[in-house]
């Protein structure tokens, strides 16, 4: 549960900039699939690449958590 709400944070971080996941991607360093598979909670993801998707939103990476 924890992985996909996780996500949901992430997508609603990404719509509300207007981000594409693709664009998301581009600008975390990261792979659209990787993104596409964190919004849907498949992908346990590493604290390492939430900072770049934080950075990336330009948000603190707590603001992730708090929605959960």
């Amino acid at each position: 549960m924890i992985l996909k709400n996780f996500g949901c944070a992430v997508r609603k971080f990404r719509k509300e900039r207007g981000f594409s996941q693709e664009e998301l991607a581009f600008r975390a360093g990261l792979h659209r699939t990787y993104i596409g598979m964190i919004e849907r909670g498949e992908k346990n993801i590493t604290l390492a690449n939430i900072e770049k998707v934080a950075k990336a939103l330009n948000i603190k990476m707590k603001a992730l958590f708090n929605e959960l």
